[in-house]
């Protein structure tokens, strides 16, 4: 009975070891996958309804033609409330102060939910 119990521990490790890791492989894929559709389904924005968005609890912002909701984000923003003084605008100009460590600049994509258009009039 021992022997058997033994068995089935041991064959329940090695089953571990042998699929848990290409679970983790299969899920992390997936979350590329994932990642790589939201991006190419980015929606275009007019300066019109990002200037809606100017508010702590629902702010978004214009980096280079860009839009980016920065909502979750401004709680722990650094410089406190200075991300708020372009909420709604272009934040360009402040975006590349000297203020900023080269991470933001890779950070900052994961916030990425449109690019700016330009209507003619």
């Amino acid at each position: 009975m021992e022997i058997i119990l033994l068995t089935v521990i041991l064959g329940f490790l090695i089953s571990l070891v042998i699929f848990v890791p290409r679970l983790l492989k299969s899920d992390s894929s997936k979350a590329d996958q994932s990642n790589t559709i939201s991006k190419q389904a980015l929606k275009a924005y007019t300066k019109a309804e990002v200037s809606l968005h100017n508010l702590r609890t629902d702010c978004w912002i214009i980096i280079k033609e860009k839009v980016y909701d920065v909502t979750s984000y401004v709680e722990e923003h650094p410089g406190g409330d200075a991300i708020l003084a372009h909420a709604g605008d272009d934040s360009t100009e402040g975006f590349y102060g000297p203020q900023h460590a080269t991470r933001v600049f890779d950070m900052i994509e994961d916030f990425c939910i449109g690019d700016l258009i330009h209507l003619e009039k």
